[in-house]
């Protein structure tokens, strides 16, 4: 039980420092440096990197350890195809399982993520946990696990694009209209509309961000 916790600790660490960006696209995951940094010893970071690599975030290479997995617009496009097609889904089942406590969920959310939205000088930290939230609330009544672990992989994997473009919500678009479009559809029980507010809000995100990021790589490449 001892050594699952490990796992699991690590796991979520590491997923958590890759999401934002503190190990980057191609940087070695030595497992030295890694006991160093999280206290925990090589099998459980092993076990950890493993399931990292089955969700994507890392790569295996043979007897020359792990990587973090590169990014490419390419990915991104093929990774906010599949997050609208699932989250499209997840949403559905969401909205015809739905009750009274659904809705509070996604109204509450809603409100908190609005209260972080309409800050002054926002705070990005606080913003990224009351959109996560947002998010979970509108698709929590869907009963699928294997749709909700491909929801939350894809949701991260989209966040880790997010953070590397290092977007600048706050003058790019009004993000809180699209929040309220979301929000009004779920409320209003319109399946039609809410997935197509999500889509229109997943894929101006990656717009965004694939612009950014190649703009990036061309910095990078003539450094």
């Amino acid at each position: 039980m001892e050594a699952k916790t490990l796992t699991d600790q690590a796991y979520q660490q590491l997923r958590e420092d890759i999401v934002h960006g503190r190990f980057g696209p191609g940087d070695k995951l030595g497992i030295e440096l890694l006991k160093r940094t999280y206290g925990v010893g090589a099998t459980p970071l092993r076990e950890a990197l493993y399931r990292l690599s089955s969700d994507g975030f890392v790569l295996v290479q043979g007897q020359r350890g792990f990587r973090v997995s590169e990014m490419s617009p390419e990915e991104l496009e093929d990774i906010t195809d599949l997050r609208v097609v699932l989250e499209g889904m997840a949403l559905t089942q969401s909205v015809e399982n739905s009750d009274d406590d659904w809705e509070s969920r996604v109204v509450a959310a809603f409100h908190h993520l609005t209260k972080a939205e309409m800050q002054a000088e926002p705070d990005l930290q606080e913003w990224e946990v009351r959109n996560r939230e947002f998010h979970l609330a509108l698709v929590s009544c869907c009963h699928s696990p294997w749709l909700m672990r491909f929801h939350e992989i894809l949701y991260d994997q989209h966040k880790r694009y997010r953070n590397l473009a290092r977007i600048d919500r706050a003058s790019r678009r009004n993000v809180h209209e699209e929040h309220t479009a979301i929000c009004d559809a779920a409320l209003a029980k319109d399946v039609s509309a809410l997935c197509a507010a999500n889509e229109q809000h997943i894929r101006r995100t990656a717009e965004i961000t694939k612009k950014l990021l190649q703009e990036n790589l061309e910095v990078a490449q003539k450094a």
